[in-house]
C-alpha cells in the first residue's frame, strides 16, 4: 500500500459524495480483480451486528444497490433494524468509502429485470438455498439443483418471491486515504436538510 500523491481534503474532493465515489471506483477498477466487492454490515433489532461481503450492483447518483435472499441472516436483520453500513476498499491505492444510511427494498419489477440478467446456474442457485438455514450436506443442495435444473428444462426460471433487491439511500459518507505516517486523511459527508457538507475528521 503507498500513498497515491493526491491530495484529499474537504478542498479537493467534489461537492457530490456520489460523483466521489464514481472516481475513486473508475481509478480502482483497472488495478483491482472485483471492485464491486463491499462489506455489507448489518445489525440486529438489539444492535448485535454482523458483516459479510457482497456484490455492488446499483450505484445511481442517490444509492447503492444489492441483491440477495430476503430470507438470510442479513434479510431478517434489515427486516427488524432497516439501516446499515457499506465500507468499498481498494488496497493498490490505500482507499476505502464507508457509506451508512436507511435500506429498503427494490420494486418486484426491478428485482425481475436483474435476475433475468443473471447466468441460469446463478438463477437455478437462487431458487434451490434456503439462504442461512442448516443444511443436511452438499450433497443434498445439489440434489436440489438438479430437480430444479430437469423443472425448468426448455423455460425461463422465474425470480423466487423471498430474493431480490435491497437500495440503501446514504446519509453520510466517509473518505479515507493511506498516509504512510499513519496520519491518514478522512473526508467526511453528513446529510444535513438536504445539502451535504463536508468536514475532516482526525485520522
Amino acid at each position: 500500500m503507498s500513498e497515491t500523491g493526491v491530495s484529499l481534503d474537504v478542498t479537493s474532493v467534489d461537492p457530490d459524495p456520489f460523483a466521489q465515489f464514481q472516481l475513486w471506483f473508475d481509478e480502482a477498477r483497472p488495478l483491482m480483480h472485483e471492485p464491486e466487492a463491499v462489506v455489507l454490515a448489518t445489525a440486529t433489532q438489539n444492535g448485535m451486528p454482523s458483516a459479510r461481503m457482497v456484490l455492488l450492483r446499483l450505484h445511481d447518483g442517490r444509492s447503492f444497490g444489492w441483491y440477495s435472499n430476503y430470507e438470510s441472516r442479513k434479510g431478517d436483520e434489515l427486516a427488524a433494524n432497516a439501516h446499515a453500513a457499506l465500507l468499498w476498499y481498494c488496497e493498490p491505492l490505500g482507499r476505502q468509502i464507508r457509506v451508512e444510511g436507511d435500506v429498503e427494498k427494490m420494486s418486484p419489477l426491478v428485482s425481475d429485470a436483474y435476475f433475468a440478467t443473471r447466468a441460469r446456474a446463478s438463477q437455478l442457485g437462487a431458487r434451490a438455498s434456503d439462504q442461512s438455514r442448516p443444511l443436511e450436506s452438499r450433497a443434498a443442495l445439489e440434489e436440489r439443483v438438479d430437480e430444479l435444473r430437469n423443472d425448468y428444462e426448455g423455460r425461463d426460471v422465474p425470480r423466487p418471491d423471498y430474493w431480490g433487491g435491497y437500495r440503501l439511500t446514504p446519509s453520510r459518507f466517509e473518505f479515507w486515504q493511506h498516509r504512510d505516517d499513519r496520519l491518514h486523511d478522512r473526508v467526511i459527508y453528513l446529510l444535513e436538510d438536504s445539502t451535504w457538507r463536508r468536514e475532516r475528521q482526525s485520522p
